[in-house]
């Protein structure tokens, strides 16, 4: 099977006069079902239509946005599988030496805000001509949200953009639906009412009736107490209003025009993404890939991690407040059959480089692979109900069968010597299950010495508002860890992630994390520090310093500490890696700072 074409050579070859759509990308083109664009891109050609990619472009020239012509139908634009500024800088705000989804690795081929920079080249070089913008970038920008990077609250990247319209979410049945209109013949400014997308308009005539109205971007934009009220209680309707199901049409008034958010897509089905995935993918990075970067590296790294995994699943009704997985894939989960994951699997053992280690079978959760509960399917998740956090709702239904059942014919498999779950684990959703069969095989067949899971804190007050668990699930899963390990006589340890510098925890909260990491003997190598990225819970309160559902006796919004400027961050962050030498001024001030210097003792003895 050929790539796609990514110039007129290969145009030439396969015997396209015309591309059809042409997508745009901030990654480096790997023909993998776990790139967005070449999922795209070959769903695409499956409708019939002819696609090519243009992949890490100069961003400093018209001309290399214009080497496979003007589409016929549309430019399609992508940042990438990341936002563009998480993929430039740490959460710290320094440039990143590194990009996994470039030519060897190296940083610089993606610009800032890619969406914007390449949707204005690509004007520049077709008048007219019409342009789509999606994938993660667009998706958690498509209303006004707030900038971590320029501690602004900007506008729909939509109108900052001057696309033509925005698809949401991961973009299946939209973008087909999109292809097919235009196909037809329509207009790209007249596509209007396809699930999963965002439009714009100048008159109040266009908007649809049956919408819920926003506060305006000029009510939610000011660093003012009643702006950022404004803000939390904005991203609450838009929260509230993410299933496909009973979600609304949201408007949002933006100045002298209004973007309109359509309901989201609905989720696949399980036959639908089997043949998404049965799409005749290559597997490889580009061949052009092969050469050496400038660093003397060839590939792109981020094939590695997937090359050997198999999605199984999407979706997340764990909705951990800091992460964006709710106002992009949705809370239902989506999953493939067995026999569409056996399939894949034994492909994959054809391979000349498999080794006979499957890295991972999951998704954003590994161990769900059904809705929360029967009734998601009728009337999807629960607008102002979570199914998970720190009182799991009673009607979730725990059950690891299937999945079990799935690991069982995997790793049964001729050449398939290990298959390993490397995606997240739900502890909390494992604790639930009252049957520990699914506990039992994962630490007797599915890790390899250690075990990564993400408790995230200590805190109580804290991880409710993380939408997690309380600590003490935690301490009784690794507690059966331990005990299960041990009748099985397996040496295996837990490696636990901790997040640093989260709205609600302030030094004292991260001194009481590192205190249990005393007692336990863990200090971690590696601390996430709390990066406010669009589309999250958790961004919503760094912003504001509110909790857009929790409201006090006088009806405003509860407030919410909020650890801010980087040197308190890194005060954080310190503490919780009080054994680093480097750290010990850090922990010494942070101790002096809450008044707790008695526990100076407690960590460095007597000097």
């Amino acid at each position: 099977m050929d790539f796609l074409p990514v110039c007129q050579k290969d145009m030439k070859e396969q015997g396209i006069e015309q591309l059809d759509f042409i997508f745009v990308s901030g990654d480096a083109y790997v023909d993998h079902p776990s790139f967005a664009v070449a999922l795209l891109g070959r769903l695409l050609q499956s409708k019939g239509y002819t696609v090519g990619i243009i992949a890490q472009p100069d961003y400093n020239s018209i001309d290399a946005f214009k080497v496979l012509g003007r589409p016929r139908l549309a430019f399609l634009v992508s940042a990438g599988a990341m936002d563009s500024m998480v993929s430039n800088y740490t959460a710290n705000n320094k440039p990143r030496s590194q990009d996994e989804y470039a030519h060897g690795g190296m940083a610089g081929h993606r610009p800032d805000r890619a969406s914007l920079v390449y949707t204005n080249k690509i004007r520049q070089a077709y008048k007219g001509v019409a342009v789509i913008i999606g994938g993660i970038e667009a998706s958690l920008r498509r209303l006004s949200h707030y900038d971590y990077w320029s501690n602004t609250v900007k506008h729909s990247i939509l109108l900052d953009s001057k696309a033509d319209l925005l698809l949401y979410g991961m973009g299946e049945h939209s973008i087909v639906e999109v292809a097919d209109r235009l196909a037809s013949g329509e207009s790209i400014r007249n596509i209007r009412g396809v699930a999963g997308s965002c439009w714009f308009a100048s008159k109040k005539e266009e908007l649809p009736k049956d919408a819920i109205m926003l506060p305006s971007y000029e009510e939610v934009k000011g660093n003012t107490p009643e702006c950022k009220e404004m803000f939390a209680h904005s991203y609450l309707i838009q929260e509230q209003n993410t299933d496909s199901i009973n979600g609304h049409i949201l408007i949002e008034p933006s100045e002298t025009r209004f973007v309109v958010q359509e309901k989201a897509s609905m989720p696949l089905s399980t036959e639908e993404m089997d043949s998404i995935y049965a799409l005749p993918f290559t597997r490889r990075w580009h061949p052009m890939y092969d050469v050496p970067a400038p660093n003397g590296k060839t590939g792109i790294p981020a094939l590695a991690e997937v090359k050997f995994s198999l999605t199984s699943c999407r979706g997340c009704f764990g909705a951990c407040s800091f992460c964006a997985i709710t106002f992009h894939q949705g809370r239902r989960i989506q999953s493939r059959s067995h026999e569409s994951l056996i399939s894949e699997a034994k492909a994959m053992t054809q391979d000349p480089e498999f080794k006979g280690y499957i890295h991972d079978v999951g998704g954003p959760t590994a161990n769900f692979r059904h809705d929360a509960c029967p009734a998601q399917e009728k009337r999807g998740a629960c607008p102002n109900k979570d199914c998970m956090g720190s009182s799991p709702c009673p009607a979730v239904k725990v059950d690891h069968s299937d999945y079990v059942e799935l690991l069982k014919k995997l790793r049964s498999l001729p050449n398939v010597k290990k298959v390993f779950i490397r995606s997240g684990i739900r502890f909390d959703y494992l604790m639930m299950d009252k049957d520990r069969s699914f506990f039992y095989e994962l630490c007797e067949h599915h890790i390899s010495g250690q075990l990564k899971v993400a408790p995230e804190h200590v805190d109580d007050k804290v991880l409710a508002l993380m939408r997690k668990s309380t600590h003490s699930v935690y301490e009784d899963f690794a507690s059966e860890y331990a005990r299960i390990n041990k009748e099985l006589g397996k040496k295996q340890y837990l490696v636990p992630y901790y997040i640093s510098g989260h709205p609600g925890a302030g030094l004292n909260e991260a001194i009481e994390t590192a205190l249990y990491l005393k007692k336990t003997g863990f200090v971690p190598e590696q601390v996430q520090d709390f990066y406010p990225t669009p589309g999250s819970l958790a961004t919503c309160m760094y912003w504001t310093g509110l909790n857009p559902h929790k409201r006090k006796e006088d009806g405003h919004l509860e407030e919410v500490y909020v650890a801010r400027g980087a040197h308190e961050r890194k005060l954080q962050r310190a503490l919780l890696q009080f054994n680093q030498p480097a750290n010990k001024s850090l922990v010494l001030e942070a101790l002096k700072l809450a008044g707790r210097m008695e526990l100076a003792k407690v960590f460095y003895g007597k000097s």
